[in-house]
């Protein structure tokens, strides 16, 4: 398990705390339509740290073709109808490019700044001339006014029950998942960042913000700094 990453609940468990049973319950949300919205029809993509596929799977029934990266092979193993590849994020080079890359789920967020860049970089890393990076970032005030907790309409509930700080920036978050049979919990560090440190954070690797695509900020699409 990663420093400062812990999970509970039946199942394989991955270094970073995530439950791969869990995930595979989760709906898509919106992340499918956001993504779609914001780069081009049949875009070659690169989604990073794309777990069960929760978010692959809508993406290539919308045409896309995607290349699915995770460091857990617990969570490619539920991935299907596409390429998958199993590698830490900061490590993969695939000597290729794409349209998009994908980084999402806060990992931009990472704890370590070392880890942070070297996320963005493997972003860069993967660009075609002309490409794309969405990123998708906490929103205004998501370490504040906890315990919250959201009820999906599919019938669970995630409570975010804490937010600690444990030193040079960095907090511990603590989540649970309930559902009806089962419940799972996640502990993860997460090093929040105003807008302005995140931009300089894709500036620090040669990316710029190109639009913030939702209204609440929290999805980016940026493109290399000319």
């Amino acid at each position: 398990m990663r420093a400062g990453h812990q999970g509970t609940g039946p199942g394989a468990i991955t270094p970073d705390g995530c439950a791969v049973e869990m995930y595979s319950r989760l709906p898509a949300g919106v992340e499918p339509d956001v993504i779609a919205s914001a780069v081009p029809a049949g875009a070659r993509i690169l989604e990073l740290g794309c777990g069960v596929g929760r978010v692959t799977h809508p993406l290539l029934e919308r045409g896309f073709a995607v290349t699915a990266v995770d460091e857990s092979r617990e969570m490619l193993a539920r991935v299907r109808g596409t390429r998958t590849v199993c590698s830490p994020i900061e490590d993969l080079d695939l000597g290729e490019t794409f349209d998009v890359v994908i980084l999402a789920s806060f990992l931009v967020h990472a704890g370590s700044t070392v880890v942070r860049q070297a996320l963005l970089r493997t972003c860069v890393r993967h660009l075609a001339s002309g490409g794309c990076v969405l990123v998708q970032r906490e929103g205004e005030g998501w370490h504040t006014n906890l315990p919250r907790e959201r009820v999906d309409p599919s019938g669970f509930t995630v409570r975010v029950v804490s937010s600690e700080p444990v030193g040079d920036g960095v907090r511990s978050v603590y989540v649970e998942y309930e559902f009806p049979d089962v419940t799972w919990t996640q502990t993860f560090l997460s090093r929040p960042l105003t807008r302005e440190q995140f931009e300089e954070a894709l500036e620090a690797v040669g990316l710029k913000v190109d639009a913030y695509v939702t209204e609440d900020g929290t999805w980016v699409r940026a493109t290399v700094a000319a």
